[in-house]
């Protein structure tokens, strides 16, 4: 018997293949479901079985192909700490698809409908009514046709006709970071009446628009596909992309084929106004279809195939790689002046996961990706058609699209998924084994980290990627890119957050690196801010990443990029209009919460107070401008018990600032006379409601809301109370009652602000503070909750002057009897304990009724409510509004969806077996706080 290491005997031979490690290991095991999912994406260019909307909502299908199954990010009521929150399935998609196996999904524009694509090509559309968890049916599908030339191979939203603002980057200018926001205009086709409306491509080689008619009704449009041959038809993949010239569509066959097509659609009458109601025909799309090009993708790897298959027409590497993925890649506006680089096409090619191992070029990669370049070149003729005489004078020919093949990228992994993230600036490839490569989508080049520490234009430049995780091979990105969920073979979702290292070593951070990342994060918030997405990606990784000094830094930035001018002194009209300064408020003050149980800091306190100074600043505003009209529907009662909650809660909040800051004035008595003294004392002390008043802002809307009580209190005066009904008569009279049994007049507490106006005034103005320097003490007292140098002396004049002119006009024992713990804003034992007990409507400002207890077995009778993802505050309006007047109310108030704080509602149920959650026994005592009408 020879011996092992005897030169006839190949180790190889015994133990593997020829071509395997030399000691002839096995190779690693394939992801599980690599090949199902491989396998998915050859035969169907439509096969995202999770997608993650603007909104937030986390759609994905569940494991058995049946249902769709709803997640999203939410903050914890008990720590503060955000994950994923609980699933909870579609059920109407099970009846609306008739237990047919589910194959795609995708969300329009704004996150707000979900298209379901099912394996026959029926398509389902749902919407986000009330809460990310609460979607109701909006189309049917259709059942007349279905079968597998039906089926979706490509699938596409028409856009919104809005503006955005985008920020191109931020850039280092003497030391500090720039922003560069514009103005990016829409792109169309749009539909007229502002509805929804997809664009899908069947196996067949049928183009189809879905539409949805002002009167709710959905319609379709067909029409057959251009082709050269009846083989070409049977199409696989499809992708489409909006340009200013219209749709490109690029579609590839079942026999290699890949065409290009422009697609126009008109709309007969383009324009549509909602005023005219039924006056006006709906309007009725028309297409218009022009066959561009037509291309065989040819040799995906440039190697010799050698004598043996030469004569072969079709390259022979087509017929070991497929199709897998295929992606226009859209224009995108790299600069403020609008220049744009033209689309490009993405084809991604994978071979089986078992290659055959016969020939030798089936050991190339296992993916490949092909690229094309689309240009507009000009058609020339041949100049013997110059000697035609011609009946048109200045004939002109139109542009030739070209394809100009780039340099392919080979893939030492499968690509399981291609998403165009961070708001179009980056290519995010994701492999089997879960890995994340970023790619600059202008030059394909990879994003590996600082290159340049002055400029930042994303995430992935700055140096964040996310961590490499066992996970699934579904993936779906966050609304701003920095989260992503993925769902394995078994059904299982879970989360991946974006990190970064800070270049940290021994625990010191690379300042550098460092002040990239927060301009990073800065410019990603700035993003999803001016497109309107939900933002709570990026306030998860804020939180995961950023030490509590570093998120001060955060929020300092983002006021400068939005940008926000925090002084309010003068021009405070903007603040009911500023799109942008809710969203700052709601950010910081998230940043701050620690759960619902805990108080608050003195950073977060002041930007959720004014919130929610702002909530009933814009309501009562909203109110006063219906309530001119003197119609009979503003006195809808569901709108007067808004009114009145709100109208309690502001007259305590004023109460309670107002005795908070009449025990300031007495414990700062004994300093008033030793300057040195009181300044010290002034440091140490921190007071919530000294910051508010001082606070330009928070002081404005204070004076709002005194407007807006004068101003409702003025119109119920005027109206007649034997025209209203039931609940109306009872709102309206507590209303009066209310505002005129006040311990405070309104113009009383009004000539209040203007003291302290007075007061902020002639500090700036005697340190010589104009309108350029103000910005800062005011930003610091937003920001930082801290008084400046600057504004000492008017805490002084406040204490000093304008309290004791006060007291003779209020009456101050009943401001000290008063119980405020329902506010939720004191640091007492009371206020504590209410918190833990009740629940307040965060909009309506009442108190949630408990759980009702049923018979002696103790069964608690549940109890439906909404609770915002962020804030964790609760509304009792678990159904859309009943009334007009009420809808148009929430509407305008942006209250549909989400919370006075901008976070998205969810729908739970409260069992009353956990604490906090409206359980207790808590009876609300107190003038203003046993509101009995509940929600």
């Amino acid at each position: 018997m020879p011996l092992m290491m005897d030169a006839g005997i190949n180790v190889d031979d015994l133990f593997g293949e020829s071509n395997s490690l030399e000691l002839g290991l096995p190779a690693a095991s394939p992801t599980k479901g690599l090949a199902q999912c491989l396998d998915e994406m050859r035969l169907l260019g439509c096969c995202h079985k999770i997608a993650w909307s603007r909104m937030g909502c986390i759609a994905s299908i569940s494991q058995d192909g049946l249902r769709v199954n709803i997640r999203h990010l939410q903050c914890s009521t008990l720590e503060g700490k955000w994950n994923l929150g609980k699933e909870t399935p579609l059920t109407t998609s099970i009846e609306a698809h008739h237990g047919n196996q589910l194959a795609h999904l995708s969300w329009n524009e704004t996150g707000s409908e979900l298209a379901v694509v099912d394996c026959s090509g029926r398509i389902s559309i749902y919407s986000i009514s009330i809460a990310l968890n609460s979607l109701s049916i909006l189309r049917q599908a259709s059942f007349e046709s279905g079968d597998d030339n039906s089926q979706v191979v490509g699938l596409m939203w028409l856009n919104s006709q809005r503006f955005i603002h985008a920020f191109h980057q931020a850039a280092k200018v003497n030391g500090r970071w720039a922003y560069t926001p514009f103005r990016r205009r829409p792109i169309g086709p749009f539909h007229p009446a502002n509805k929804g409306a997809l664009i899908c491509v069947t196996r067949a080689g049928q183009i189809k628009l879905i539409y949805q008619n002002p009167n709710s009704t959905w319609a379709e449009l067909p029409a057959e596909l251009k082709n050269t041959g009846y083989s070409d038809r049977l199409l696989t993949h499809a992708s489409m992309v909006a340009t200013q010239a219209g749709i490109l569509l690029a579609t590839y066959s079942a026999c290699q084929k890949m065409c290009l097509y422009r697609v126009h659609i008109a709309w007969n009458p383009p324009q549509w106004e909602p005023t005219q109601g039924k006056q006006q025909p709906p309007p009725v799309p028309s297409f218009r279809l022009n066959h561009c090009k037509v291309d065989m993708p040819g040799n995906i790897l440039n190697v010799n195939r050698g004598p043996e298959h030469a004569d072969q027409s079709i390259p022979f590497m087509n017929s070991v790689y497929s199709l897998t993925r295929l992606e226009i890649m859209p224009a995108q506006s790299d600069s403020p002046q609008g220049s744009t680089a033209n689309p490009w096409i993405l084809a991604v090619f994978s071979k089986p996961l078992h290659a055959i191992p016969d020939y030798q070029e089936q050991q190339g990669p296992p993916t490949v990706m092909l690229r094309w370049h689309l240009e507009s070149t000009p058609q020339t003729l041949h100049p013997k058609f110059d000697e035609v005489a011609s009946k048109k004078s200045n004939t002109q020919v139109k542009p030739k699209l070209e394809l100009r093949r780039l340099d392919d990228i080979h893939c030492d992994k499968y690509v399981v998924s291609v998403d165009l993230i961070e708001h179009g600036t980056v290519l995010a490839v994701t492999h089997d084994d879960s890995s994340i490569t970023c790619y600059d989508t202008r030059t394909m080049t990879i994003f590996s980290g600082m290159d340049d520490s002055n400029t930042v234009t994303c995430l992935a430049q700055a140096g964040f990627q996310y961590p490499v995780e066992p996970s699934g091979l579904h993936l779906a990105f966050s609304p701003n890119s920095c989260v992503a969920v993925t769902l394995d073979s078994d059904g299982n979702m879970q989360l991946r957050v974006m990190v970064h290292s800070f270049g940290s070593t021994d625990g010191l951070y690379d300042e550098t690196k460092f002040s990239a990342a927060v301009a990073a994060l800065t410019v990603a918030f700035c993003r999803g801010c001016g497109s309107e997405c939900n933002t709570d990606d990026v306030l998860m990784v804020a939180l995961r990443q950023l030490s509590p000094e570093a998120q001060t830094t955060f929020i300092s930035e983002v006021y400068r990029a939005l940008p926000v001018n925090c002084n309010f002194t003068a021009d405070q009209e903007k603040l009911m209009s500023h799109p942008y300064i809710p969203r700052c408020l709601s950010l910081q003050a998230a940043l701050g919460y620690k759960g619902r149980l805990k108080r608050r800091n003195l950073t977060s306190s002041v930007p959720w107070a004014i919130l929610q100074l702002r909530h009933s600043s814009v309501l009562f505003a909203y109110f006063f401008q219906y309530n001119k009209g003197v119609q009979p529907e503003t006195h809808d009662p569901d709108v007067l018990r808004l009114v009145l909650g709100n109208a309690k809660w502001t007259l305590d909040f004023s109460h309670w600032l107002l005795n908070e800051i009449f025990d300031m004035a007495d414990d700062f008595e004994s300093v008033f006379n030793d300057q040195e003294a009181f300044t010290q004392k002034l440091k140490t002390s921190s007071s919530l409601p000294l910051l508010i008043l001082l606070s330009s802002m928070s002081r404005a809307f204070l004076r709002f809301i005194c407007r807006g009580l004068r101003g409702v209190h003025a119109g119920f005066a005027t109206a007649n109370p034997a025209s209203l009904f039931g609940d109306s008569r009872i709102y309206f009279t507590e209303i009066c009652q209310t505002i005129e049994t006040s311990p405070v007049r309104i113009d009383v507490y009004e000539k209040f602000l203007a003291g302290v106006d007075s007061a902020v005034k002639h500090a700036y103005q005697g340190a010589g503070f104009g309108d350029a320097e103000r910005p800062g003490p005011e930003k610091e007292l937003l920001v930082n909750a801290r008084i400046p140098p600057v504004l000492i002396s008017a805490v002084a004049t406040l204490l000093r002057q304008t309290v004791p002119a006060l007291k003779m006009e209020i009456n101050r024992m009943a401001i000290y009897l008063g119980d405020y713990s329902w506010l939720g804003f004191g640091n007492d034992s009371r206020t504590a304990l209410y918190r833990k007990q009740r629940d307040v409507d965060i909009l309506k400002k009442c108190p949630l009724r408990p759980p009702l207890l049923l018979g002696s077995d103790g069964r608690v009778a549940p109890l439906k409510k909404r609770r915002c993802a962020r804030c964790c505050e609760v509304s009792g309006d678990t159904s859309l509004p009943r009334s007009m007047l009420s809808f148009k109310m929430t509407a305008k108030l942006g209250l549909l969806r989400s919370c006075l704080c901008g976070g998205m509602w969810i729908l739970e149920v409260d069992s009353g077996d956990a604490g906090g959650s409206g359980s207790g026994s808590g009876n609300g005592s107190g003038h203003g706080h046993g509101h009995g009408h509940g929600a």
